[in-house]
């Protein structure tokens, strides 16, 4: 197993003043402490549970774009994009420049979209949720048309591209990873089954369930469940003074039993740093045992 840095949050006690280098400071924190990869969310207003729109937001690709300046290592991705806050083609091209940039390093998340507030507050579009879905499974399409050696047309319900031309190409062959962000047993599951390489799932009672039905999908897709990877959105809580250490390795453990081979998540306090190195010196090299 490994573990994923996700960064929802940008209130941090500098202000904007020093967002920068503190941002930078914590991704390279957390690539020398051994994590996999780190993401932002694809949001432009805070959610509520975290502070509601009023508080900091940074938009997705500039900020992943100024992270793979400020890395080597880590594999780079939002978590997850909106499907209908950009147009496919413009989103594969902005994988693609990312992944050219970066050295091979980013990923595409994906996802259905579902802060309407936001949407309506900056005039993005929102449309019901069965056309999001439809919207999706085209984009993942136009996403992979483009990163394979076709420059045809593409027509579907929703979007029309005349020549999916994409020059560079990705560094990342056959494309750059695809991670579909839900958990949804009978729509978002079976479009992970179908075109993804990731999901990415949340804990609960029913986990070990949203495996059976993605396991089922594969089945019915002709997919081999075993090659899409099994991501799990976790919070790491250390504690004041790291006591939760050994909790976090057990609960890793069962989850690594289960399948899941990225944990991603948030860490408590993110932006003090000590935590990210108790990670690394306590955490990374156990789990990669699992």
């Amino acid at each position: 197993m490994k573990l994923g840095l996700h960064v929802p949050d940008f209130t941090w006690e500098g202000g904007a003043t020093t967002l920068g280098e503190d941002l930078a400071r914590v991704a390279a924190t957390a690539e020398a402490a051994g994590f996999d990869r780190i993401s932002v969310m694809d949001h432009v207003f805070q959610m509520v549970r975290r502070g509601g729109p009023e508080k900091e937001m940074l938009e997705s690709t500039t900020t992943l774009g100024f992270l793979a300046g400020r890395t080597s290592r880590l594999k780079l991705l939002a978590l997850v994009s909106g499907v209908v806050y950009r147009e496919p083609g413009m989103l594969a091209k902005s994988v693609t420049t990312l992944d050219v940039l970066s050295g091979g390093r980013a990923m595409l998340g994906i996802g259905a979209a579902w802060y309407e507030e936001e949407a309506a507050g900056l005039g993005l579009p929102f449309p019901p949720l069965s056309e999001r879905f439809e919207r999706l499974e085209e984009a993942l399409q136009i996403c992979l048309q483009m990163w394979s050696e076709e420059d045809t047309p593409f027509k579907g319900e929703h979007y029309e591209l005349t020549r999916t031309l994409n020059h560079p190409q990705s560094l990342s062959r056959p494309h750059p990873p695809i991670l579909i962000g839900g958990s949804g047993e009978k729509k978002t599951l079976r479009l992970v089954a179908k075109y993804g390489d990731a999901c990415n799932l949340f804990p609960g009672p029913d986990l070990a369930h949203k495996l059976e039905v993605l396991q089922q999908h594969c089945a019915d897709e002709g997919r081999d469940y075993d090659e899409i990877e099994k991501t799990l959105l976790f919070t790491f809580d250390l504690g004041t003074n790291g006591e939760n250490l050994n909790e976090i390795i057990d609960q890793l453990a069962e989850f690594a039993a289960m399948g899941f081979t990225i944990a991603h998540g948030s860490v408590v306090h993110v932006g003090t740093i000590r935590p990210l190195e108790l990670l690394g010196e306590h955490v990374v090299a156990q789990v990669a045992a699992f």
